[in-house]
């Protein structure tokens, strides 16, 4: 039996869902639905290709690219770790993350540009905040902070989480401060903190959101975790990979669909078991799309040393600290970037791709390529071959 994929769910259920549940789904939920769909059929185009050994033809279709597709970021995930490798700063990293508690969730959820937007200002506001305090690391750290909106069973949680350096530039530039492994910040400290400034964005930016928000809401918690993530480039590319370009479901955890309902496997880490869950297939495509981000809305941020504006000083700063390791372990081999999965073939522009993919009916890898596949006006109903 085949592989389901999140586009089988869609194809199967989405013309049903749309019935009932269209005249309220926003523009991005549909231009999602309808972009997995497609992806990889006939209706985004792509190529033939001619097995060089047993003779038959085949094609390799073209990926949406929406940010929500299962089967759309390998490529995506390469090129991004490529830029980012070669801005990392070789030191020790930390992994923070910062939680909404449920009394916020439903303002978020409603008004989820401007909310997601904020938290993620704040979150980062908060952590420079108390890495400038010299109790803690008194520096600058670098930054990346990654929205996420899920759980293991795709209902809404959003949190943030926040790579770190373990090391920071004084405020007067001229020297770099270590932290004080394994501590960085304190986590009770941040989560009222992230609290706090929240608030006080909110109110100046949404008053009347923040205004009709309930005040026991803002006595709860904001859950905050922070731990040792690793040391060097491979440990915080590894981090990267993980959880930059992570959708709420991959397609390899759909186990089974019916007429009514879909399967599919999550981990619970509290048990630490992995277990299976089933919905009704309206049910999955609403938990599905309710983590479609806002069109244009930038899910990844960078902050600190690791900001645009520092671009220069912290190449600078990358390349000292490089030297003085090399001086320091001379014999030490330079950490080696983890492997990506191969991608399929490019030429989305029209040239021929740069690879060929084995035939899919005999496996030999000698293929050659024959013609550009133009657009169909109606997607194919099953994908092409990988």
């Amino acid at each position: 039996m085949a592989s389901l994929e999140t586009a089988d769910v869609f194809r199967q259920f989405g013309p049903s869902y749309l019935e009932a549940f269209g005249h309220g789904m926003l523009p991005s939920h549909r231009r999602a639905m309808a972009d997995i769909v497609a992806c990889r059929t006939a209706a985004m185009g792509g190529h033939m290709f001619r097995c060089n050994g047993c003779g038959q033809h085949f094609y390799v279709y073209h990926g949406c690219r929406n940010r929500s597709c299962p089967a759309c970021h390998t490529a995506q995930t390469r090129q991004w770790l490529q830029a980012r490798s070669e801005e990392i700063l070789p030191c020790p990293y930390y992994h923070l993350t910062v939680t909404v508690p449920r009394g916020l969730r439903a303002a978020f959820r409603s008004n989820q540009r401007d909310c997601y937007s904020l938290f993620m200002k704040a979150a980062t506001q908060a952590v420079l905040a108390l890495c400038a305090d010299v109790r803690y690391l008194g520096g600058l750290p670098a930054i990346l902070s990654v929205l996420h909106t899920w759980t293991a069973e795709m209902h809404y949680h959003p949190h943030v989480h926040l790579l770190v350096s373990g090391g920071g530039v004084t405020p007067d530039g001229a020297s770099w401060r270590e932290a004080n492994h394994p501590f960085l910040i304190p986590v009770r400290a941040l989560s009222r903190l992230v609290r706090g400034t929240f608030m006080a964005l909110l109110k100046r930016a949404r008053p009347d959101l923040a205004a009709a928000i309930a005040p026991s809401a803002w006595n709860h918690e904001w859950v905050a975790w922070c731990k040792p993530w690793g040391k060097g480039e491979t440990a915080v590319l590894e981090y990267l990979a993980r959880y930059v370009h992570r959708i709420a479901i991959t397609n390899r955890r759909i186990l089974a669909m019916d007429g009514t309902t879909v399967t599919f496997r999550y981990k619970d880490r509290k048990a630490n078991t992995t277990c299976d869950c089933t919905v009704d297939g309206h049910e999955f495509i609403r938990r599905f799309l309710q983590h479609v981000l806002p069109k244009g809305f930038h899910k990844v941020r960078y902050a600190g040393l690791w900001h645009s504006s520092r671009r220069q000083q912290r190449q600078q700063l990358r390349a000292l600290m490089l030297v003085q390791q090399a001086q320091a372990t001379p014999s030490e081999k330079p950490p080696e970037e983890p492997p990506m999965a191969p991608s399929p073939p490019s030429g989305q522009d029209g040239t021929p791709p740069t690879s060929h993919p084995p035939c899919p009916h005999c496996g030999c890898p000698g293929t050659t390529h024959l013609r550009m596949v133009y657009r169909s006006p109606s997607p194919c109903p099953a994908r092409a071959s990988p």
